[in-house]
C-alpha cells in the first residue's frame, strides 16, 4: 500500500481487491460490486496520511462535515464534484433526530458514550446506509440505470436499508426477514413501509437459512448481470468509509488537547459482529489518527480469539445472546484488517481466506498475529456482564444502554474497577435501548419506548410469506424478473 500526504483532492482514488486477482476499480465500481470478482474485498490502493495540521483543522468540524472531508478524499471530485457531494451528505442526514447527527454523552466516572443511533431506525447502520443510498442514486440517475438490492437480515440491516432507499426511482429493494427471529420492533420497521419499490418477505426459517436462496441467486453470474443485482451488507466499501468518521469524531470530542507532542491517544471501544466498524478504525489509525482500538464481542468470540492467539476458526454453533446483532460466526471484514496489517500482502491474504473457506479454521502467521494484537486489544463479554453494565449505567446515570452498547461499556467498568491507568476512553453505542425492550427487562430495568416506535403497532403492514414448503430461490428469481419487467416498461413508456 502506498501513502500520500493530504490534501490531494484532484487525484483518482483506486480500489484493489484484498486477494489481488481482480482489476482495480474506482469508487463507483467498488460501490456497485460488494465483493470483488476474485472473492476478496475492496480496499483503497493508497491511504492519505493526515498530519497534525489537517487533524487540527478537522477537530472543530461537525460529524456531517467530517463525513464530507473523508468522502472527498476517498471518492474524488472527478466522480462526484464537491458541491454535489456536500448536497448528497446533507440530504442523507436530513431525517436524523439529533441536530448533531451523532452525539457524545459524557457520563459519570469518565464514561463517554458516542450515540450512533439517532437515525430513523434507531441503529448505527442508518449513518452509512443513508449515505450509500444517496451515492447509488446519484450514479444511477447519471447513467439512467436501475438496480435491485437484495438483503437478507437478522434485524437492523433490513430496516436501515429499506429506510435509505424507500421511494427511490432507480432502486428496488427485496428484503428477506426470518419470521419470528427478529424483535417485534425490528419486524414492524420493515413491514410497515408500503412504498412500491420495497418488497419484504417473511421467511419460515432463521437468518442462515434465508441466506441460501440469496447465495443461489448471486451465484448465477449471468442472472445477476442481466438484472443489475447488488447487496448492501457490511462488506460494501461505502459503509466502511462512512464508519471511519465515527473514530475521528470520537477522537476529536474526547482528546484533552491537540497542542501536546506527540498527540495524546484516545481509546475507542468498538462492539462488533462483522467487524466493519473495527476495519474503519484500523484504517483511520493507519492514516495517522492516534486512536487505540479495543474490540469487544459477546460469547460468539471469533474476533477475540483471533486477536488473543491467532485462532481464526468457527465455533460449532452460534450462541444466542442478549446482544443478538453480534451473534455472528464469520466476521467478513477481518479480511480487510489482515490485508491492511500485512502491508497489503494480497497473496498471503488470499491463501489465508481460501484456507478458512475450505476448513473453517486457520491460525494466523505469527507476524500477522503480533501486528494485530499491537493494533487492537480485545475482550469477550457474557450475558451476565451485559446486564450488569446496563444496570450499573442506569444506577449511576439514569441512562439506558442497548445490550450491544453494554458490551463496550462493560469493558470500561472492568478497567475502572481494576484502576488501570488509561487514556481518555470513548465507547461506541450502535443502537438505542428502545429497540431491545426484552434485554432491558432482562437487566431488571424499565424499557422506554419512543412515540414513533409505539406508532408502528397501528400502521398497516405488508409482508409476503415464504413457507417451508415453497421454493424460496424460485420466488426470489420471479420477484426480480417482475421488478425488471416493470422497470423496462416504465423506461419504454417514458421515452414514448
Amino acid at each position: 500500500m502506498l501513502w500520500y500526504p493530504v490534501p490531494k483532492a484532484s487525484r483518482i482514488m483506486w480500489y484493489v481487491s484484498t486477494r489481488g486477482m481482480a482489476p482495480r476499480v474506482n469508487f463507483e465500481g467498488a460501490l456497485f460490486s460488494g465483493y470483488a470478482p476474485d472473492g476478496g474485498l475492496f480496499m483503497p490502493e493508497e491511504l492519505p496520511q493526515l498530519g497534525r495540521e489537517t487533524l487540527r483543522q478537522w477537530s472543530t468540524l461537525s460529524y456531517p462535515s467530517l463525513v464530507k472531508e473523508l468522502c472527498a478524499l476517498f471518492i474524488g471530485p472527478e466522480l462526484i464534484p464537491r458541491e454535489d457531494l456536500n448536497d448528497l451528505i446533507h440530504r442523507a442526514f436530513s431525517r436524523f433526530r439529533h441536530k448533531e447527527v451523532v452525539h457524545l454523552s459524557r457520563l459519570r466516572n469518565g464514561l463517554n458514550v458516542l450515540e450512533l443511533w439517532h437515525g430513523v431506525t434507531y441503529a448505527f447502520k442508518d449513518l452509512s446506509l443513508c449515505c450509500t443510498a444517496e451515492f447509488l442514486q446519484y450514479f444511477l440517475e447519471k447513467r439512467a440505470k436501475h438496480v435491485t438490492v437484495v438483503v437478507g437480515t437478522s434485524g437492523d440491516t433490513g430496516s436501515a436499508a429499506i429506510e435509505s432507499v424507500q421511494g427511490a426511482k432507480n432502486v428496488d429493494i427485496i428484503v428477506l426477514l426470518p419470521k419470528g427471529h427478529c424483535t417485534k420492533i425490528q419486524e414492524l420497521q420493515m413491514t410497515t413501509v408500503l412504498k412500491d419499490n420495497v418488497h419484504v418477505f417473511g421467511v419460515e426459517g432463521n437468518s442462515d437459512e434465508l441466506d441460501e436462496p440469496i447465495k443461489a441467486v448471486f451465484a448465477d453470474v449471468a442472472f445477476v448481470k442481466k438484472h443489475n443485482l447488488m447487496s448492501l451488507n457490511s462488506i460494501n466499501w461505502s459503509r466502511v468509509l462512512i464508519q471511519m468518521a465515527h473514530h475521528f469524531f470520537a477522537y476529536f470530542r474526547c482528546v484533552p488537547s491537540l497542542d501536546m507532542h506527540p498527540l495524546p491517544p484516545v481509546e475507542v471501544v468498538v462492539p462488533t459482529g462483522a467487524a466493519g466498524n473495527l476495519a474503519a478504525g484500523c484504517i483511520a489509525q493507519k492514516m495517522g489518527l492516534p486512536v487505540r482500538l479495543v474490540v469487544t464481542v459477546n460469547c460468539n468470540d471469533i474476533i477475540h480469539r483471533t486477536v488473543q492467539r491467532g485462532d481464526f476458526s468457527l465455533s460449532e454453533t452460534v450462541k444466542p445472546t442478549l446482544a443478538s446483532a453480534m451473534d455472528i460466526q464469520v466476521p467478513y471484514n477481518m479480511e480487510r484488517i489482515f490485508w491492511l496489517l500485512s502491508d497489503s500482502d494480497s497473496q498471503g491474504t488470499r491463501a489465508l481466506m481460501e484456507q478458512f473457506e475450505r476448513t473453517q479454521s486457520v491460525s494466523l502467521p505469527k507476524e500477522l498475529q503480533s501486528k494485530l494484537s499491537l493494533a487492537v486489544m480485545s475482550e469477550s463479554m457474557s450475558d451476565e456482564a451485559i446486564t450488569q453494565a446496563m444496570g450499573r449505567c442506569w444506577e449511576e446515570n439514569q441512562y439506558l444502554l442497548c445490550p450491544h452498547s453494554a458490551v463496550a461499556v462493560s469493558y470500561h467498568y472492568q478497567q475502572m474497577d481494576r484502576q488501570q491507568p488509561s487514556p481518555r476512553r470513548c465507547c461506541l453505542a450502535p443502537a438505542s435501548a428502545a429497540k431491545f425492550p426484552e434485554a432491558v427487562l432482562a437487566a431488571g430495568l424499565t424499557p422506554e419506548t419512543p412515540l414513533e416506535i409505539l406508532a408502528l403497532e397501528k400502521k398497516e403492514t405488508r409482508c409476503t410469506p415464504m413457507r417451508k414448503s415453497d421454493d424460496w430461490t424460485l420466488i426470489l428469481r420471479n420477484t426480480i424478473e417482475e421488478i425488471d419487467r416493470q422497470w423496462t416498461g416504465h423506461v419504454r413508456n417514458a421515452s414514448d
